[in-house]
C-alpha cells in the first residue's frame, strides 16, 4: 500500500512540475512571490551545468529559466549538510562565469540569482528559527558590493512550514506559494480556498504521485539514500572507535596518563556515556 506522499520537498517531484512549460504560470507564481517582482516572460534553460574541463563533475540543476532580465537558479536542498553552501556557490559562480563571459563586454545588465529552498537550516542554531529569509551580496566590510548583479536567496523551508501550523492567516496568505511546496493533500485543500494556482499546483502533486513510474523511482532513491547514510554512521562510529583505541594505545604506551584523560573527556563531548567512557578509557569522570 502507498502511505507516502510525496511533497516538493523532493528536487525530483519539484522538477517533474515545474519543469513542466504547462505549469509555467505555476511557477511564476512562486517567483514572483520568492523574488517580490512580477515577470512578463519567462524561458527555460538547459538545466546541464556548463563544464568546461574533463576533471570537473557534471551537474544538472534543479531548474535553469530566464526572465526579462534575470538569469535564475533554483536549487532544493532537502536536508542541509555541511557541503550545501559550497557546493550551490560552485553552482552559481559557473553560472555568472558563462553569463558574463558571453559577449562582446563585460555588464551587469543580467541579474544572476540562486534561489535555494532548503531545509534543516534550524540545525544552524536557534536563530534560524526565526529567520525566513537571507540574501546574500558579494560584498566588502562596509557592505559596498563588488558588483550589483550576483544574489543568493535563501529560504529557511522550516519557518514557512511553521507558519502553516500558526494559523496565521495573514502570513499564510502571503507566503502560501511558498507554503504549499511542502503540504499533503489534505492540507493543500485546506490552503486552496479557489485560489487557482494552490489548486493547479495540488492537481500536479496528487498526479505525480499517482504516476507508478514516478513513485517507484522515488522509493529506490530514497531506499538509496538510507542504505547511504546508514553505511556512513558504521563507518564513522567505526572510524571513532579505532581512533579512540589507538590513540590511547599510543598513550598510554609513552606513560602519559593525560592522553588518556583527554581522549575521556572528548568522548564526553561526544555524548557518550561515562560508563563507556571508563570501561574503554578506565578514567572515572566524577
Amino acid at each position: 500500500m502507498r502511505n507516502k506522499f510525496y511533497t516538493c520537498r523532493y528536487d525530483i517531484a519539484f522538477k517533474e512540475i515545474f519543469m513542466n512549460h504547462k505549469n509555467k504560470d505555476i511557477l511564476v507564481a512562486l517567483l514572483e512571490s520568492v523574488l517580490n517582482i512580477k515577470i512578463k516572460e519567462l524561458s527555460y534553460l538547459n538545466n546541464e551545468k556548463i563544464v568546461d574541463n574533463i576533471n570537473v563533475k557534471r551537474k544538472h540543476f534543479d531548474l535553469h529559466i530566464k526572465t526579462e532580465t534575470e538569469n535564475i537558479q533554483i536549487e532544493v536542498n532537502n536536508y542541509f549538510n555541511d557541503y550545501t553552501r559550497p557546493r550551490n556557490m560552485a553552482y552559481i559562480c559557473n553560472t555568472y562565469a558563462h553569463e558574463i563571459l558571453r559577449g562582446e563586454e563585460y555588464n551587469e545588465q543580467i541579474q544572476i540569482i540562486q534561489i535555494n529552498f532548503t531545509y534543516g537550516l534550524n540545525k544552524l542554531g536557534k536563530y534560524y528559527d526565526k529567520e525566513k529569509l537571507r540574501i546574500y551580496y558579494m560584498q566588502d566590510n562596509t557592505n559596498k558590493k563588488y558588483v550589483n548583479n550576483i544574489m543568493i536567496y535563501e529560504l529557511n523551508m522550516d519557518y514557512y512550514m511553521n507558519l502553516w501550523y500558526s494559523n496565521d492567516e495573514k502570513e499564510i496568505e502571503k507566503y502560501k506559494y511558498i507554503i504549499m511546496l511542502d503540504l499533503k493533500k489534505n492540507d493543500l485543500e485546506n490552503l486552496s480556498k479557489k485560489d487557482k494556482v494552490v489548486t493547479r499546483y495540488m492537481e500536479e502533486i496528487e498526479r505525480i504521485n499517482e504516476d507508478s513510474d514516478f513513485y517507484e523511482y522515488m522509493s529506490a532513491e530514497e531506499d538509496n539514500r538510507k542504505i547511504e547514510n546508514s553505511l556512513r554512521s558504521q563507518w564513522k562510529r567505526e572510524g571513532l572507535e579505532e581512533g579512540i583505541q589507538e590513540g590511547l594505545k599510543q598513550g598510554l604506551k609513552q606513560g602519559k596518563k593525560e592522553t588518556a584523560t583527554e581522549f575521556a573527556h572528548k568522548m564526553e563531548e561526544k555524548g557518550i556515556d561515562k560508563k563507556t567512557i571508563y570501561e574503554i578509557t578506565g578514567i572515572n569522570l566524577e
